[in-house]
């Protein structure tokens, strides 16, 4: 096993995981409150929106606590095969997420367009975020996997 992997310094990639789930909380909370708006309570997309924010959000916050882990010093494989997992389960959903929002701007009124253009940003931000995360990770894998081997 190489433990070198392990003694990486998981800092950067918990930032950006924070800075994910972050705007993933504007997100859950704007596209919520408008369930609790009468005249925006059943535009369509949300509640389809909603099955895939969800798992979505649960994915970020496994990896989130994953990398806090592996930044306090834990070092057993399966956190990083968890954090991994869970960073590209979110991206996945993510797709279907922004795929109900374009649907809820598309059907919303006119006076809740705009406040649905604000939570596509904040989603595109929540992915931003997790994609870099990923791009660091895989780039500290593969990294590690170089030196391991040239060993």
């Amino acid at each position: 096993m190489n433990h070198y992997l392990y003694r990486q310094d998981w800092t950067a990639v918990l930032q950006l995981l924070n800075q994910s789930l972050h705007a993933e909380e504007m997100v859950c909370s704007m596209s919520t409150q408008l369930f609790h708006i009468p005249a925006a309570a059943n535009i369509k997309g949300n509640a389809e929106m909603h099955n895939h924010l969800v798992p979505a959000s649960y994915h970020r916050v496994t990896a989130a606590g994953s990398a806090l882990r592996l930044r306090n010093g834990e070092t057993h494989a399966s956190i990083i095969q968890t954090l991994t997992s869970c960073v590209n389960n979110a991206l996945r959903q993510d797709q279907e997420v922004m795929k109900g929002l374009r649907i809820m701007r598309d059907n919303a009124p006119n006076p809740f367009r705009s406040t649905i253009e604000i939570v596509i940003r904040w989603q595109q931000q929540a992915e931003q975020s997790l994609t870099s995360a990923k791009q660091l990770l895989t780039q500290m894998v593969f990294e590690t996997q170089d030196q391991y081997q040239s060993q």
